[in-house]
């Protein structure tokens, strides 16, 4: 892959002054690189000499990869903006945990590298897809439905295909991805589901029982919620990005969505080194 695309956190100075770094690798190793005008109104005058600038609804004609620098959310980010091209994202990441962005600033050459030798993997994540005000939302990670008033629970029914299964009680809902499990879901107290399995977990937040735990089902499944009575007082939210006001009683269907995103992965880590390492299980107490 010679054709590298830059998504970038633009809130960040470090991510700015690492993108800048990348463009200078690119041009070194022969590679091709391509900025938004936006990232390349912020470039200084030499480093503008060594990229591109186009929209990223264009990028799909220039880009064989997209390379995101920021944290998890700005993958999530990517992934929302590059979803209909499905172009490859591989992450750098410059937040805290980075389940998504597994490449560190450190490694940014050992990343080019491999995107110009093909010394990668691709994933194809699972994502999911509602329609609500006759705008189809997508999300990586999750759908959540939380209360906007903090001194009151909400209450969601959850039908799954035709078939009642709870009457949830609690200050909001998590419908998560396997992708999404590392993310909310388990701050919440939901499983950790490996990326290839094909299940949807629905883990409740601060549920007002101790009889209402995650629910792990197959992904074939439809999943429809409907917010209680309470007048305005939830929300529909996709990755944490995107919040769509819900009415009293609205009906919200999720299911899989027939798009992946496409997530470019290290050839010799797998899945479990990554838990390993962001959640130092392979660390003895005493160190």
């Amino acid at each position: 892959m010679k054709n590298i695309g830059l998504f970038v956190n633009t809130t960040k100075r470090e991510a700015i002054a690492c993108t800048e770094a990348a463009a200078r690798i690119t041009r070194e190793k022969g590679m091709n690189c391509y900025v938004s005008p936006e990232v390349y109104a912020l470039f200084s005058a030499e480093t503008k000499k060594l990229v591109e600038a186009h929209e990223y609804s264009h990028f799909d004609k220039y880009v064989d990869a997209i390379v995101s620098f920021g944290g998890d959310g700005t993958m999530l980010g990517a992934a929302k903006e590059f979803l209909t091209a499905e172009l490859p994202i591989m992450g750098v990441n410059l937040g805290k945990l980075g389940f998504l962005a597994e490449y560190s600033v450190k490694e940014l050459e050992d990343g080019f590298n491999a995107l110009l030798k093909g010394d990668f993997i691709i994933e194809d994540r699972t994502i999911l897809e509602t329609k609500v005000n006759n705008t189809m939302l997508y999300a990586l990670n999750d759908f959540v439905i939380h209360k906007r008033d903090f001194a009151r629970m909400i209450t969601i029914d959850a039908v799954i295909d035709n078939v009642p299964v709870a009457e949830y009680h609690a200050d909001g809902l998590i419908i998560a991805t396997p992708t999404g499990s590392t993310a909310y879901s388990l701050s919440s107290g939901g499983p950790i589901i490996a990326p290839n399995c094909h299940v949807i977990v629905l883990t409740p937040v601060s549920p007002h029982s101790l009889n209402m735990r995650p629910l792990v089902i197959p992904d074939t499944l439809e999943i429809t919620l409907t917010t209680g009575t309470e007048s305005g007082i939830t929300s529909l939210v996709a990755d944490g990005q995107h919040l769509t006001p819900l009415e009293p009683q609205e009906r919200v269907v999720i299911r899989k969505s027939e798009r992946v995103v496409k997530l470019l992965k290290r050839v010799e880590n797998s899945y479990y080194d990554l838990l390993k390492n962001k959640l130092l299980w392979s660390i003895h107490a005493k160190q």
